[in-house]
Order: structure tokens, then C-alpha cells, then sequence
């Protein structure tokens, strides 16, 4: 796998039929669609970032491209119920490339957890380095140690890594 590739990096953490799962920070919306792939139309995505102009266009490619099982959450994930999902109501959650942006990673983490329901599972993908161009700067680049240490002391276990493509890394966690 050259890059990310988001259809088999969900494909790969065999999310359920009919599962409710929540991407933290949705950006162009490509994990969104993966996820809705992968849960069927009887499973709901539900897409949360900070930025509305984001959100409203995955909702409309998602209903363009037949999904209606899709709502969209203005929230900050950083701060304590800021996702303003109810505490363990998904079954799964998705955190790409959103760290290596995030000042309190400690609080995405921590807000994982609050609405993951128990052994709920949490995908977390991110930069592997600064390439020149394409991804975060150096100094915000969140090594797959760091984010493995983060979510293990947020009380999560590691379930197993996936691979993301060359410039990303891939764990599966699950909550304790």
C-alpha cells in the first residue's frame, strides 16, 4: 500500500454490521465513507470535527452517494463531552490524522473513551514522519509510540497494528 489507503485500513479492523461509529475529526471524509462501507446501511457513522465547512460536505457526499445513515456533529474533541455523543453509545471510533493537529491529545483520548461502550474498539491512524511538503510538520508529528502510550494510559489495550501505507501507521485498540 503506496499511501493511506482508508477503504482497507477499515476493511483490515473488521467493524460490524449495524455497529454505530463515531470519526473524530473527519476531514476530506474518506474514512467516513469506508466506515459506511463496512457497517451497511443498518449502522450509523456519526462525523464530528470543529470545522462545519468539512461536515457539510461529507454529509452531502454521503447522501449523494446514497447513505443516509450519517449525521454530522459540530464538536471539539479536545475538550471533556466536546464529541457531544452520549457516553458509551458507539461501538467503535475513528481518530486519522488528527493527533499530529490536536494540543490536548490527552482529552481526544479521554473523549474516546467516554463514548466508546465497554471493548469498543478505536482506529487510530497518523503520520509516520514530515514529508516535505505532504503531511504535518516535524514538530507535530505524533510517533505511533506516542499515541500507543497516550491511549493504553486513557485505558484502552492494544489490539493490533494496521497498515496504513508508507507515510501513516495503523493500531486497533480496544477499551478496557
Amino acid at each position: 500500500m503506496p499511501f493511506s489507503n482508508p477503504q482497507t485500513i477499515i476493511e483490515s479492523c473488521h467493524f460490524g454490521m449495524g455497529w454505530h461509529v463515531a470519526e473524530f475529526g473527519v476531514g476530506s471524509g474518506a474514512y467516513t465513507r469506508g466506515i459506511l462501507k463496512a457497517i451497511g446501511k443498518n449502522g450509523f457513522v456519526y462525523a464530528v470535527d470543529i470545522q462545519k465547512n468539512l461536515l457539510n460536505r461529507v454529509l452531502r457526499e454521503a447522501n449523494d452517494a446514497g447513505y443516509a445513515n450519517i449525521s454530522i456533529v459540530h464538536g471539539d474533541l479536545e475538550q471533556p463531552g466536546g464529541s457531544k455523543l452520549g457516553a458509551e453509545s458507539m461501538d467503535a471510533v475513528v481518530v486519522a490524522n488528527l493527533l499530529f493537529q490536536a494540543r490536548n491529545r490527552s482529552g481526544v483520548a479521554h473523549e474516546v473513551k467516554r463514548v466508546l461502550k465497554p471493548k469498543g474498539k478505536v482506529l487510530v491512524v497518523d503520520w509516520t514522519s514530515s514529508f516535505a511538503g505532504i503531511g504535518p510538520r516535524s514538530e507535530d508529528v505524533v510517533p505511533s509510540a506516542e499515541a500507543e502510550k497516550l491511549f493504553t494510559a486513557a485505558g484502552f489495550t492494544v489490539e493490533k497494528t494496521v497498515n496504513a501505507g508508507e507515510h501513516h501507521y495503523g493500531i486497533l485498540f480496544k477499551k478496557v
